[in-house]
């Protein structure tokens, strides 16, 4: 079982995604910041279709989404005491260029791209605890997860409610974009700023547990 503080952590950083995808959607007319199963699906649409404006646009955003996976993964693997402290900063700062382009006035195809790499490297803050992924941007995984630790805790193979842990992280992504398409509605791309608050927040503890550790 995943201890209760690290799932309500994974929780706040899911929920987190959930409201820069949402936002994400709104701004591009449809498409993803996070959920790249989606955009690939509609790029292959397109593809055959030859909506080539929207080929380039899902291929940029995938493109982004595992760049950004990369570099905060080498950043994560760094260093074990500053790498999370690192990758939390970096994506704080990716949103944060991404109200700033936005209220600069660059279009969403654009500004959107830099929201679509933190979203890749938001994966690499927080570790797997026990069996739940934490943090993360998507969670179809998670829900099949779920599905299979219930039918292995029927079994009595694992433990009985682990697979609600599973279905607390999904639910932290459904709430995040529910927020976030409510508080659209007043700020706008505005929005944004909770996320910043957020993963600055989560730099902020990182950075004090990781000096506490240097002592």
């Amino acid at each position: 079982m995943t201890p209760a503080r690290h799932l309500v952590l994974g929780m706040v950083l899911t929920a987190s995604a959930g409201l820069i995808d949402v936002v994400g959607f709104i701004e591009l007319g449809g498409y993803f910041t996070s959920f790249m199963s989606g955009n690939t699906t509609q790029g292959g649409a397109a593809l055959v279709d030859a909506a080539w404006p929207t080929v380039l646009l899902t291929a940029s955003l995938i493109g982004l989404f595992f760049i950004g996976g990369v570099l905060g993964s080498l950043a994560a693997f760094s260093s074990a005491r500053w790498g999370a402290t690192a990758v939390s900063a970096a994506v704080m700062t990716g949103v944060a260029l991404t109200l700033i382009l936005s209220l600069s006035g660059f279009p969403a195809t654009q500004a959107m791209l830099v929201l679509a790499a933190s979203a890749g490297a938001q994966n690499a803050i927080l570790p797997m605890r026990g069996a739940v992924r934490l943090g993360a941007t998507f969670v179809t995984g998670t829900l099949y997860t779920a599905g299979q630790d219930l039918a292995l805790a029927v079994r009595g193979a694992a433990p009985k409610l682990r697979w609600l842990q599973h279905l607390a992280i999904w639910f932290g992504l459904f709430g995040g974009a529910a927020i976030g398409a409510l508080l659209y509605r007043w700020l706008g791309i505005g929005t944004l700023i909770v996320p910043i608050a957020i993963y600055a927040s989560f730099a902020g503890g990182h950075l004090l547990a990781a000096r506490k550790s240097a002592v």
